[in-house]
């Protein structure tokens, strides 16, 4: 059973990955401006002054401007940094002086915390390639996201960060995988 929704999320990552690539340049900054004000609504709405959120790659929805925001209005925030053991070390960071990660991606440069930094957060922003409709969340692979919000006690409200076409009717699941609460769109911002 396994092996098959292995095989079904690997072809869906790489149909979800094909659609980010071809975005125009007008799609994403149409998609960036709406991205950054649905996330700051999210943030004001929880009344969350110290969020974990990811530092985007070209390909991703773009929360740069978003952290920028969060800087200049005095929110405190975390970055995930990636390990070998598969577990996320926490970092602050500005949200622009940045490190290749382990993957290619972008990671901040700052003072490394453990795994157990992410507890003192409000809300917990997280990237995906795709949602389903009860809030399943199907990650890129590798797991760290999943562990993370698995492993945590006390967990604060997670909302993924994702374009319209990524909500789905439901996504291959595995025994690890972890819902999210909610999703931030270009349109829309929905709790489930």
């Amino acid at each position: 059973m396994q092996p098959i929704v292995s095989n079904l999320k690997r072809a869906l990552r790489a149909e979800l990955r094909e659609r980010r690539r071809t975005r125009t340049s007008t799609e994403r900054a149409e998609a960036t401006e709406a991205f950054t004000q649905n996330l700051i609504a999210l943030t004001l709405e929880n009344k969350a002054t110290f969020v974990a959120c990811y530092l985007s790659a070209p390909n991703e929805p773009n929360t740069r401007p978003y952290l920028n925001w969060a800087f200049e209005n005095g929110v405190r925030t975390l970055f995930p940094i990636t390990r070998e053991d598969g577990l996320l070390d926490w970092a602050h960071g500005d949200g622009e002086s940045e490190v290749e990660g382990l993957f290619g991606t972008p990671e901040p440069v700052g003072e490394l915390l453990g795994p157990i930094a992410i507890n003192d957060v409000d809300l917990i922003i997280v990237p995906a390639a795709a949602i389903d409709v009860t809030g399943m969340r199907m990650g890129w692979g590798r797991g760290y996201f999943d562990k993370t919000l698995g492993s945590m006690k006390k967990c604060p409200p997670v909302y993924a960060v994702i374009y319209d076409d990524e909500l789905i009717d439901a996504v291959p699941r595995e025994v690890h995988d972890q819902p999210v609460n909610g999703i931030v769109t270009p349109t829309r911002i929905l709790s489930f």
